[in-house]
Formats: structure tokens, C-alpha cells, sequence
């Protein structure tokens, strides 16, 4: 016997009149594009229901129901604005001709939008410069627009020198970012929510990437990543647990309109270094 049923025996059922709980899941979608609040959210929900729960209720209401949602659920990501990036710390072998021995270990690159979750992942060489770059220019094609805030964690292929104000961020990097008329703003040191994103599309792709490919061995990064891709496009059409729809359908109808839009070519990529303390720019 459960709470509702137990409460309907003890005080009979509820009054005809009684008040219909909002949608949370859907306001709390809602609340991720540009320029809606809570207080707007609530006068259209007062239109549709003028006996509904006054405003003060419906905030306190409100946030009962985000306390009950994991962590990452719980952030509210504007749509289209953060792009977490991160390697994940378990690789995938690519192995030689004969399937028995191991060439060398590939890094799983991950990103994942802020306000749907929906998520790219890729296969890469290792995390030097040239692969980081690479990776986000796939990822921002895969998206078919770019974000507004690239958020990653200190990695030294993209933040030079963390700092919890002003990082140093790496000059090819930042340059790839102009072009794509997007902002670095990495992750700060000891503040676990500012990358739970990156942290939870991490343990996504360890479950349903790394996990699924396992028993397979593959003797390329084009073989391993269409591979990838597959398990991408099924983890990303997975319905969430405890909102509506699923993070492509999200991302389509939330995160897309909000984004910018790609340029005409691809960052050229240029490796800089400083001399006579300014940077250049070498061939």
C-alpha cells in the first residue's frame, strides 16, 4: 500500500477541487531558454489553472522537486551556452594487423551540452594540442553549431596555467575559440559542480562506449570511432529517467536555437610560443 493509497482510506478522496501539482520536469526544462523565469513560468501556469498554488507555494514546490534530482539534473544550464569538454581517463586499445598485440592506447574524447546532456565522443591519437583542437572542431560539426562557453578541466592542452580568477589559457586554443566565436572558461580547482557535466558524460561514455566495446578489437581510430558513433547516437535518443524526452530531442528543440552558428572553414590550426614576451605565431 502505498502513501496516496493509505491517505484516501484514512481521509476518504481528495476534494474535486483539489490542486494539480505542476509539471516540474517540464517547467524545469523550460526555465534553460533565453529569458524565462520562474515567475513567468508560474503566471502561465495560473492562466491555465486560476485556482492553482499562489507563487510563493509553486517556488517552494519547485524546489522540493529539484532536491530530489541528482546533482547534474539539478544545475539550471542556459540552452546553448556550455560546452563541457574532458578526456576520459580509460583509453581504447588500437591494436596491429595481427589483433594480438596492442599498438597504443587511444583517449576517449567527451563533450556534453549544458542545458540537454546531449553528448558527443570521439577516439583520438592522445591529448596533444593538434588531437584537443581536432576533437572540438568534430564535436561543433556533430552539433551543427557552437556554444557560447567551452568549460574544460585545466586539461594542459587547453589551460596553460590554471588560475582561480584569470587561467592562462593556451594561445592556440583561444584562437580556435575566436573563430568559432565562442569563450574558454575552464572549469575552477575544487569546485565540483563547475564540471559534474563533464564528470557525468564521462561516466556515460565509460558505461555505454567503453563499456559495450570492450570485447572488440579494432586496428584503427576510423574503425574504433564508427563504432562510437553508434553508441553515441543510441545513448543520446535514450529517454532521460526522470524528465520528458530524450537529450537529442532536448538539444533539437532547447540547446540548437540558442547556439552559434558554425563558420564558412575550419580553424587553421597554428601552434604559438612566446618570445621576448609576446606570443607569435609559428608556420
Amino acid at each position: 500500500m502505498d502513501d496516496e493509497e493509505l491517505q484516501a482510506r484514512l481521509f476518504g478522496p481528495p476534494p474535486a477541487t483539489a490542486r494539480v501539482k505542476p509539471d516540474f520536469a517540464k517547467i524545469h526544462l523550460q526555465l534553460k531558454g533565453k529569458g524565462v523565469t520562474l515567475t513567468l513560468l508560474w503566471l502561465e501556469y495560473r492562466e491555465s489553472d486560476p485556482d492553482g498554488y499562489g507563487y510563493s507555494q509553486f517556488c517552494e514546490l519547485y524546489r522540493r522537486w529539484r532536491a530530489t534530482t541528482d546533482l547534474v539534473m539539478r544545475q539550471s544550464h542556459k540552452a546553448g551556452e556550455k560546452c563541457f569538454v574532458d578526456y576520459s581517463g580509460t583509453g581504447i586499445p588500437i591494436y596491429a594487423e595481427d589483433l594480438t598485440t596492442v599498438d597504443y592506447v587511444a583517449e576517449l574524447f567527451v563533450a556534453v551540452m549544458g542545458a540537454s546532456s546531449y553528448l558527443y565522443a570521439e577516439a583520438t591519437r592522445s591529448q596533444e594540442l593538434f588531437w584537443w583542437i581536432s576533437s572540438h572542431e568534430n564535436a561543433f560539426a556533430f552539433f551543427g553549431a557552437v556554444p557560447r562557453l567551452l568549460v574544460p578541466d585545466n586539461l594542459r592542452s587547453g589551460v596553460s596555467q590554471a588560475h582561480r580568477y584569470e587561467p592562462d589559457i593556451n594561445p592556440t586554443y583561444a584562437e580556435m575559440a575566436t573563430h568559432y566565436g565562442c569563450v574558454v572558461m575552464p572549469a575552477r580547482a575544487y569546485r565540483p559542480r563547475d564540471k559534474a557535466k563533464a564528470e557525468a558524460g564521462v561516466l556515460f561514455a565509460q558505461r555505454w562506449i567503453l563499456a559495450r566495446l570492450r570485447r572488440r578489437r579494432f586496428t584503427s581510430l576510423e574503425e574504433a570511432n564508427a563504432a562510437i558513433a553508434v553508441c553515441v547516437a543510441e545513448l543520446n535518443a535514450r529517454p532521460y529517467k526522470k524528465m520528458p524526452g530524450s537529450r537529442v530531442e532536448v538539444f533539437t528543440s532547447v540547446d540548437l536555437p540558442a547556439m552559434g552558428e558554425l563558420p564558412k572553414y575550419r580553424y587553421d590550426f597554428a601552434i604559438w610560443k612566446t618570445a621576448v614576451g609576446r606570443h607569435i605565431q609559428c608556420p
